[in-house]
């Protein structure tokens, strides 16, 4: 019996080569349009699809495989004998192999000013269809969705002639992996089209592509993997490594924390990072001054940080960076004298990376569930405040206070930030009470905390936390209020003479 393989592609990548291997293995070749074009000017002989069906492409080319000569060819069960007398009734052949790759969807919604016209028109319905034949028909059909299949269909044609059971088996695998990947892409841009303002589907659909395998997860017993969104990434999955070993799971994590923060300042910023959490943040006309703020505040911490940057990296700044251990640099740009200072670290990872544009969503997984909400993109000014004790801050320390509420929104809960001169001075994180992180801040500020002010992420159930600040020289407190025990916290913020403000809303981070 005839042998036939079904070859219709739009990336041709190593197309003729597995072609020539495909005939010489003994199978006919039919192709569409231009797959079928590219294939006979190689030398290769291609029957187009037109001429196999007996039925000319119509509607510009929308209709071609939608056939049932190419359907029930692929589909027909081979060890169903009535499968087999109907395809001989209507005298359709058996197609053994099916090497598609869909229209270009993604690389056309990923270039600027696309129209909608453009973006339907590269929706791709017969390739899909093809591969999910193919793919549900694993027992006798070999799908290829992919040119790094290619290899591995060669080597087994080139000595078997035919493929085994194991390689279809992974194959259809990939096929359903690839059209789910397709058919994702093409819901999250209707739904972003057609459906704006519906915020949470009734059906969640993610896409993601691998970037690479991880030497291992957050820890060694762990594998891990680092996926990017396919169109328009940014922060770290856009980010171009100019230096050191690659990236780890915990690093790809950690640099990801420091650039959020950092999407919070439009002035000159700089912030340190460890586990997630800001060891140091600061902001300064300089982005060398701003850097050796946020390094002042704690450096026993900042030891193996990540260290973020909104301006380039200039050679003042990078001499500072390289006095002490640190794991990754991240700067939109570096100076020429820069790069070279922090090339001498050769472990030294460096990132050049555009501002992040935060995601729309934040995902938080859970055995067997996915927590989606809105992103916290809460920013506040000094109409959104209530003056609630009888000292009011002044215009400095409200400036720091809004400051400090900047950097709690990214500490862990309970959240804790002392600041001043629009630097933390320390930071007390993910405590299991907000008075344990009161006394953890003030401790790992060491003497600096005098004078300074305090955000804090969630409000104050009892007057314990102002009476520790005020007794550590803290002079202006910023928390959401919203307890019952409020009158209390206020007469003890007047009792000491602390200006106390109140945001009205908070910024857990679990």
């Amino acid at each position: 019996m005839e042998k036939i393989a079904l070859i219709s592609v739009s990336d041709k990548t190593g197309l003729l080569e597995t072609a020539r291997v495909v005939q010489d293995a003994g199978y006919k070749i039919i192709a569409t349009g231009g797959t079928a074009k590219a294939i006979k000017e190689a030398g290769i002989e291609a029957t187009e699809v037109s001429d196999f069906t007996g039925f000319p492409e119509i509607l510009g080319g929308r209709v071609k495989t939608l056939h049932p000569k190419i359907h029930a060819g692929i589909l027909a069960r081979r060890k169903n004998k009535q499968d087999l007398e109907i395809l001989e009734q209507k005298k359709i052949a058996l197609i053994d192999i099916v090497i598609i790759n869909l229209y270009p969807f993604k690389e056309t919604i990923s270039k600027q000013g696309i129209s909608l016209e453009e973006a339907v028109e590269n929706i791709d319905i017969g390739g899909p269809s093809m591969i999910r034949a193919a793919a549900k028909n694993f027992e006798s059909v070999t799908v290829i969705v992919s040119p790094l299949q290619y290899p591995e269909l060669i080597s087994q044609l080139k000595s078997e002639k035919a493929t085994t059971p194991e390689f279809r088996k992974k194959c259809a695998a990939k096929a359903f992996e690839h059209t789910a990947f397709y058919d994702a892409l093409i819901q999250d841009y209707f739904h972003s089209q057609f459906l704006q303002e519906e915020t949470f589907s009734e059906k969640l659909v993610l896409a993601f592509e691998k970037k690479f395998e991880c030497r291992y997860g957050e820890n060694p017993h762990q594998r891990g993997a680092f996926y990017g969104r396919p169109i328009s990434p940014a922060g770290i999955a856009s980010a171009k490594q100019l230096n050191g070993k690659e990236l780890s799971f915990n690093n790809i994590y950690d640099a990801d924390a420091a650039l959020e923060l950092l999407s919070e300042f439009e002035e000159p910023a700089a912030v340190i990072v460890k586990h997630t959490n800001p060891c140091g943040a600061a902001s300064a006309e300089k982005i060398e001054n701003a850097f050796e703020k946020a390094l002042d505040c704690d450096k026993l911490s900042a030891f193996g940080g990540i260290i973020a940057l909104n301006r380039q990296c200039n050679i003042e700044t990078a001499v500072q960076i390289t006095s002490f251990f640190n794991e990754i640099v991240i700067a939109p740009a570096f100076e020429n004298k820069a790069l070279e200072k922090l090339r001498e670290k050769k472990n030294l990872r460096i990132l050049e990376s555009k501002q992040i544009r935060p995601d729309k969503f934040d995902f938080k997984k859970i055995n067997s569930g996915l927590l989606v909400q809105e992103k916290d993109s809460l920013s506040l000014n000094e109409k959104d405040l209530q003056f609630v004790s009888e000292k009011k801050p002044s215009e400095n320390q409200l400036r720091d206070l809004l400051f400090a509420w900047k950097i709690a929104k990214h500490v862990k809960s309970n959240a804790i930030v002392l600041a001043k001169e629009k630097a933390t001075v320390g930071i007390g994180a993910g405590q299991m009470s907000r008075v344990d992180s009161v006394e953890f801040a003030i401790k790992k500020s060491g003497a600096i905390h005098k004078k300074s002010v305090l955000a804090s992420d969630g409000f104050f159930p009892f007057r314990d936390s102002i009476d520790i600040a005020a007794k550590a020289g803290i002079e202006a407190i910023m928390e959401p209020g919203g307890s019952i025990q409020d009158k209390e916290v206020i007469q003890a913020a007047n009792q000491h003479k602390i200006a106390l403000v109140f945001s009205g809303k908070r910024h857990f981070k679990h």
